[in-house]
């Protein structure tokens, strides 16, 4: 259902997120988030001189590759445009998360670990974000619904959303073994 038709108004600022997920030939998983900032009208900027409309203020793009189990082989950063001439020079910090497993409390991990001055923003939501695009990666392709911290089998998104909910419609119909309702 779409949203209501809006007020009248200007446009002002666009922000996009995209992130692919890739299975490579060496039997990992690269999962690559780009976010673009743009505005809708030309301002002055110090470092890069005028930005017009429409061309990106902010574009960072993060590289993630994951084993099966997806504990970070590797991590890259990179700002490709920023407000500041500094901005990329927070993105090596990103590759301390090398080693890290993507999972359970892995947003706050990542929000602890570049708070403030230790990161960068934009480079923080999308590392976030890009979690679950992960999961719908290497689970979906893998078909990997079970695990060693759960030994019944069950598949870790259940209750992880309305839909989801372990006494609901869906699991009733999908995943009846693990339905909790009457």
């Amino acid at each position: 259902m779409p949203l209501s038709p809006p007020a009248p108004r200007e446009q002002l600022h666009t922000r996009r997120y995209e992130f692919h997920g890739f299975r490579r030939a060496d039997g990992l998983w690269d999962i690559e988030g780009r976010m673009t900032d743009a505005k809708h009208y030309p301002f002055p900027n110090e470092w890069r001189g005028d930005i017009q409309p429409g061309e990106p203020l902010h574009d960072m793009r993060v590289r993630v590759t994951v084993d099966d189990d997806l504990l970070i082989t590797d991590i890259e950063a990179a700002t490709a445009a920023g407000p500041f001439a500094i901005c990329g020079g927070i993105a090596p910090a990103y590759a301390g998360l090398k080693g890290a497993r993507i999972g359970p409390g892995w947003s706050k991990k990542v929000k602890d670990l570049f708070r403030g001055p230790a990161g960068c923003t934009h480079h923080t939501e999308m590392l976030v974000a890009l979690a679950t695009v992960a999961y719908q990666t290497v689970f979906s392709a893998k078909k990997k619904w079970t695990g060693a911290a759960d030994p019944a089998g069950r598949p870790p998104f259940l209750d992880t959303c309305h839909a989801l909910a372990a006494d609901g419609e869906v699991v009733k119909r999908q995943w009846p073994e693990f339905y909790t309702g009457r």
